[in-house]
């Protein structure tokens, strides 16, 4: 009786060709690859000033024309990128301080201290002891290490690379491809090994306490 009952009302539907486990998993895993490359990328950009970086993503479209550069175009871009990079590098010698009036100022990290130049004061009376805030080897790979990040993120930008390499060999776009994320993730490990303790011009401002 249940065996009629079963050839009479057939409840089966017909199964969907599910996709191969393999292939799920390559998929999962392009997936994955993706998602931390756009992290990674995001990371980056953390690591520069936010004024440079907004001045790059604004005037780059301006100044390449969409990637669609001529001569001129694309030497106003080289100057450009060099000015920005320059900004990134002077930028890891800056560093912010907290007088007594409650404001926060803005000044230059040299051999002897800091050079607050939007005090009002000339003496410098109501700073902290600046002497603390001297120049040192740490601030150095900084400033390269920038300059190295502002680089992986410039080529990836697409406009960047249509108006140098307007139609690249296959090696020279594979190169544009992994050099800059392999910069980016070895210039962020090394963030991570020296932290940085300044919170300068276009850096956010987390405390005075504790920074040195």
């Amino acid at each position: 009786m249940s065996s009629s009952l079963t050839q009479r009302n057939p409840m089966t539907t017909p199964e969907q060709p599910e996709s191969p486990p393999q292939l799920k998993r390559q998929h999962s895993t392009s997936q994955r690859a993706m998602s931390q490359t756009l992290t990674s990328a995001a990371n980056l950009a953390n690591l520069l000033p936010t004024g440079t970086l907004l001045a790059f993503q604004l005037l780059m479209p301006v100044f390449t024309s969409n990637g669609s550069c001529d001569y001129p175009t694309r030497v106003m871009t080289a100057v450009l990128l060099t000015l920005l990079s320059i900004s990134c590098f002077l930028s890891s010698f800056t560093d912010s301080v907290k007088a007594e009036d409650g404001n926060v100022y803005y000044g230059f990290a040299t051999r002897k201290g800091m050079w607050v130049f939007d005090y009002p004061d000339p003496s410098g009376l109501g700073l902290p002891d600046l002497r603390k805030y001297c120049i040192r080897i740490v601030d150095w790979i900084h400033a390269v290490l920038s300059v190295l990040v502002f680089g992986a993120v410039a080529l990836r930008d697409k406009n960047a690379v249509t108006c140098f390499y307007p139609a690249p060999e296959q090696g020279t776009k594979k190169v544009l491809d992994i050099v800059p994320m392999g910069v980016g993730v070895i210039c962020g490990l090394l963030f991570l090994v020296f932290p940085a303790r300044r919170h300068g011009v276009g850096y956010p401002v987390t405390g005075d306490s504790g920074r040195r």
